[in-house]
């Protein structure tokens, strides 16, 4: 099974909102294969408890605003890694130290990447 075109549109809307607040090495997976209830996860690493916080915030934000609920909301009062559900894709913010830790990318290597794309900012005349 191949994540649906709408879970690579929502993973896009997540990893902007992550990257204007900061956030860095985003990685996203196509877990549709070993998960039948998820499409797609995003990796995304904050530089302090404040930077992730503020990273899982926006994304909340923006995905409603794309129409996507969360479900789901876990590690928000450490903000060391906080999980956000949205059903069809479910977001990771890490700290730094967390995200090499936990190392999810080895836990899921064997899944297809999903590109993510940030866009330019124009510049400003």
């Amino acid at each position: 099974m191949v994540a649906a075109e709408h879970t690579h549109e929502l993973v896009q809307v997540a990893a902007a909102a992550a990257d204007s607040k900061g956030g860095t090495d985003l990685v996203a997976f196509d877990v549709s294969g070993p998960l039948p209830l998820i499409d797609a996860f995003l990796l995304v690493t904050g530089n302090s408890e404040r930077n992730v916080a503020a990273i899982a915030d926006e994304i909340e934000d923006k995905m409603l605003e794309a129409g996507q609920k969360r479900l789901r909301r876990e590690g928000r009062s450490e903000s060391r890694w906080v999980l956000i559900d949205f059903g069809d894709v479910v977001v990771h913010v890490f700290h730094e130290e967390e995200r090499v830790f936990y190392g999810l990318e080895r836990l899921w290597k064997d899944c297809p990447v999903i590109p993510v794309t940030i866009a330019e900012p124009t510049p400003q005349d």
